[in-house]
């Protein structure tokens, strides 16, 4: 019963895997790219190790899954988070199709980087001329 629950869930982690890596090849841009790996490594990784855990019983190695997935949990969106935030304060555009930026919206002009504001700032005459 455990090997065939244990092989249901690792199965399912490797579709996420898969999917996961799919949405990193085809997604217009770096946000929507973290977005896809985290994701997967969320989602898919932690199946695959709550799959090993029940596979193999409780023992050390489900200790070790448990505090992987834990790991995995706490590391994978800040991560991801950090990246983004990042890509976007050192001037990484969004996809043209992006419908929303609400950072901008939150943050306003002032925020060092922001896209938004050098593009109202070159478009903008300036006083010095």
């Amino acid at each position: 019963m455990n090997e065939t629950l244990g092989g249901i869930l690792i199965g399912v982690g490797l579709l996420f895997d898969l999917f996961g890596c799919i949405g990193l090849a085809r997604l217009p841009d770096i946000y929507n790219r973290l977005q896809a790996g985290t994701k997967c490594v969320t989602l898919g990784t932690c199946m695959i190790l709550i799959g090993s855990a029940v596979y193999a019983g409780f023992g050390p190695l489900a200790v070790k899954a448990v505090l992987c997935m834990v790991f995995l949990l706490l590391t994978s969106p800040v991560a991801a988070h950090a990246v983004a935030r990042g890509a976007y304060r050192s001037g990484v555009r969004l996809w043209p199709g992006s419908v929303v930026d609400r950072y901008a919206e939150k943050a306003g002009p002032s925020v060092p980087g922001d896209p938004a504001a050098r593009d109202r700032s070159a478009k903008e005459p300036s006083d010095d001329a």
